[in-house]
């Protein structure tokens, strides 16, 4: 399947954090075309199996979170307007004259709205424009509205997919449609293969709300490995260079105490051995993924991260390499096949993943 085409289906799912129910069939469907078995949980976390060829292979977890930042209705105002939160962690100021859905008994359209500034005072103007602050104008009479719309309901970001010329592609909900997309492609990959391995591929839910869907996977597969795709922040004009990564220059692979140091060694040997390109992304403490929550579930789990790099995040205009997704899929899918690498005495003496 092109990445493009993938992605772009993908990215037009509205799986808002905690209202995935609607999209986890979509997933289902498109998980069903290269897994043995397929299932939707409790949790509405899509489960993709596929059988391994050996009595001895080793139960490998990949996952990558579908559900996607929002907002939620709290409250009316007089001549249309709703009051709204955060579903996930929005950048507000990238809130500011967007188009939204909100997701009632029918879709309605709606802008944010705030002050102009010509209206804001000295003081409103030098602060940063808060949540409560913030209101959806519907244009609709106030009683339709409320007929149509109730106090709980999602609401989704409205912004397209567009192919780029430089080989990237823009839009809502990259972070992480684009590391579903690297474990279809991957299993993809597998469905050609053999592989000795046991693997579970899952579209977990609500990560942006606290990482449940990976705590309920974790305790449910009880994987001997876990492999986490997620996004990290891509490189932009005047940003910290330690915390940002090229685009197009290798999927950068997430190294520190959240991640199994000799896994992920020989998930770094497997990469070079192949050819595929990776960055090294140092994580000091929780690295906002579900890496976090993974390694202590149950009796602990061994993490590994391979992140893809994201201009933007958490806006309506997130930004990717396609070849970025590309190269995740190359790897995960490799390392969950149990692809043997020649490691040194030293590392063969710390590392057992066989």
């Amino acid at each position: 399947m092109r990445t493009d085409t993938l992605l772009e289906q993908l990215c037009k799912i509205n799986a808002i954090a905690g209202f995935e129910a609607s999209a986890s069939n979509e997933i289902k469907e498109i998980f069903g075309r290269y897994c043995d078995k397929v299932w939707v949980d409790t949790f509405y976390n899509v489960i993709g199996y596929k059988k391994g060829s050996s009595k001895n292979g080793k139960k490998i977890m990949i996952t990558a979170h579908y559900d996607q930042i929002g907002l939620i209705v709290t409250g009316y105002e007089k001549n249309g307007f709703l009051r709204v939160s955060n579903l996930g962690g929005v950048d507000t100021k990238a809130l500011l004259a967007r188009e939204v859905t909100v997701h009632g008994k029918k879709d309605v359209f709606g802008v944010i709205g705030a002050k102009p500034p010509h209206l804001l005072s000295g003081d409103e103007m030098k602060k940063n424009v808060k949540l409560t602050d913030l209101f959806i104008d519907t244009g609709l009479p106030d009683e339709e509205l409320k007929e149509t719309v109730a106090v709980g309901d999602p609401v989704s970001i409205n912004s397209q997919f567009v192919r780029m010329v430089n080989g990237c592609a823009a839009g809502r909900n990259l972070d992480n449609r684009c590391g579903v997309a690297a474990c279809v492609l991957a299993l993809e990959k597998l469905k050609n293969i053999e592989h000795e391995n046991d693997v579970y591929v899952i579209a977990t839910v609500q990560e942006e709300a606290g990482l449940i869907g990976a705590i309920s996977s974790s305790y449910n597969i009880e994987p001997d490995i876990a492999v986490v795709i997620d996004v990290c922040h891509g490189d932009m004009p005047e940003a910290d260079k330690a915390s940002t990564f090229t685009l197009g220059k290798g999927v950068p692979v997430g190294v520190g105490p959240a991640f199994n140091k000799n896994v992920t060694q020989q998930l770094l040997k497997l990469a070079d051995q192949e050819g595929i390109p990776t960055q090294l992304c140092v994580e000091a403490g929780d690295p906002g993924t579900e890496a976090w929550a993974i390694q202590v579930s149950g009796m602990g789990i061994a993490v590994v991260e391979v992140c893809i790099p994201l201009r933007y995040m958490h806006t309506g205009a997130e930004l990717v390499n396609l070849e970025d997704v590309d190269t995740a899929a190359a790897l995960v899918s490799k390392f969950a096949a149990g692809r043997t690498v020649r490691l040194s005495k030293e590392d063969a003496d710390d590392t057992d993943t066989d």
